[in-house]
């Protein structure tokens, strides 16, 4: 096996144990990546030599972080010191800002590599598409905005990988490229440096390969209560099966998906549910928009102001408010999402997790369309923890994931869940 095949996990139990180098690893995926880079094309900027040169600073590091020696790849509208951030927008190409966002700070001060920029839908939000195409199959899309972080996690460039997700721009290409995602909790990961969209719903999360994966950056970043197992077996967890009120929008191998998910839940002891949100939640989805569009409109006046010509007819016509909206549609729609999340957090603890659809189904044909985000706006929007975990193939063999989900704050207890259904839910983990 080669280092690039390594899970973030499997690579750093090598690196504590003195068997591989953070070069060697680096190094590997480099090589990877020239291999498959213009197939998959996956990176806005990386530079090889600045990516050696940082492993090799590492290697001699006495402190070793929980990230020591790992490379992450960070989706090109959050900031990296040594590298541009271009939002993959004409109005910043070779901008370099000179500091690093603080998750990035953070994932360096822990020990990691930063490998590259990735590939991501302009401003992570609309208008210009990523090149990135689904490793699975290059005609598709990866999904967005995370376009790149997915597919590279998911072609073996990279172990780890930074995405945002504000509708549903990390779990759906999680879906999309057959990896594990995690969104955690609106607001516990700083989103200092990253570019604004709307500070309701923006959220900065990560992918990997496996769940412990995921559980090494939770725990770069101090999520809350990682010091407070479960305390619970596979089979002594209860799991809400939960259509959502969108059920309506999943395509036949969605549905598919959700209900085998369930039902190897279901075979291997775990307590499987049907849950009905009330009524409330019917109107939770266009909420999500209205927040989406009504905060869009600040985020992007700054460009539409200086730099009207070079921004994408997208962005002109939030700031102009083609969508017409209210400030008292925007009152509606924050009230909605607070009772919302009320009544979701409610359903704790009588739940261990909510397991929902992740996608409405396979990675759509070309870059254009990446997608629908209606399987996931509402959980951003509800500001709760959520993983994506692969689970079946599509009719056209491609991956469709469904995702779990917990209540506010309930990161450390989702990752637990995970650590104990994803081998059911995903076969292929349990065959590693």
């Amino acid at each position: 096996m080669e280092p690039w095949q390594l899970t973030a996990t499997a690579a750093r139990a090598r690196l504590q144990e003195g068997t591989l180098t953070a070069e060697a690893l680096v190094r590997s995926c480099l090589e990877r990546i020239a291999a498959r880079e213009t197939v998959v094309k996956a990176w806005n900027f990386l530079d090889p030599a600045l990516a050696i040169a940082s492993a090799r600073e590492v290697d001699k590091a006495y402190v070793r972080g929980v990230l020591h020696g790992l490379p992450i790849g960070v989706k090109d509208m959050i900031d990296t010191a040594d590298m541009p951030t271009t939002h993959n927008s004409p109005i910043y190409q070779g901008l370099r800002q000179g500091r690093d966002a603080a998750c990035v700070g953070i994932a360096r001060g822990e020990g990691a590599v930063i490998l590259g920029k990735t590939d991501t839908v302009e401003f992570a939000a609309s208008g210009r598409r990523a090149l990135t195409r689904n490793p699975h199959d290059p005609t598709r899309t990866p999904g967005g905005s995370s376009s790149g972080s997915a597919a590279a996690v998911a072609d073996g460039m990279v172990p780890l990988a930074f995405g945002t997700q504000t509708g549903g721009s990390l779990i759906r290409p999680a879906s999309f490229c057959g990896v594990y995602g995690m969104k955690p909790t609106h607001g516990v990961v700083n989103s200092e440096g990253a570019k604004r969209y709307s500070h309701t719903l923006d959220t900065i999360g990560w992918y990997g390969r496996e769940p412990a994966d995921l559980r090494l950056l939770a725990e770069a970043f101090r999520l809350f209560d990682l010091d407070r197992p479960l305390g619970k077996g596979l089979q002594q967890l209860r799991i809400g099966l939960c259509r959502g009120p969108n059920w309506h929008l999943a395509q036949p191998e969605s549905q598919a998906a959700l209900l085998i998910a369930g039902q190897r839940l279901e075979a291997a002891g775990v307590a499987v549910e049907e849950l009905s949100l009330p009524q409330r939640f019917e109107g939770i989805t266009e909420a999500q928009r209205i927040i989406l569009l009504g905060e869009g409109r600040g985020a992007f006046l700054q460009e539409y102001v200086t730099a009207h010509a070079r921004l994408h007819a997208d962005f002109r016509d939030r700031v102009e408010n083609v969508a017409e909206i209210t400030g008292a549609r925007m009152a509606c729609a924050y009230d909605l999402a607070a009772e919302c999340r009320k009544l979701f957090d409610a359903l704790f603890p009588a739940f261990d997790a909510v397991l929902t659809p992740a996608c409405t189904g396979e990675a759509p044909v070309g870059r254009q369309d990446t997608g629908n985000p209606v399987f996931n706006s509402m959980w951003t929007l509800l500001h709760v923890p959520c993983i994506g975990i692969p689970c079946t193939k599509g009719p056209n063999g491609l991956p469709v994931g469904v995702q779990i989900v917990g209540p506010r704050f309930g990161d450390a207890a989702l990752l637990d869940v995970a650590a104990l259904v994803a081998p059911v839910i995903d076969p292929g983990l349990a065959l590693e």
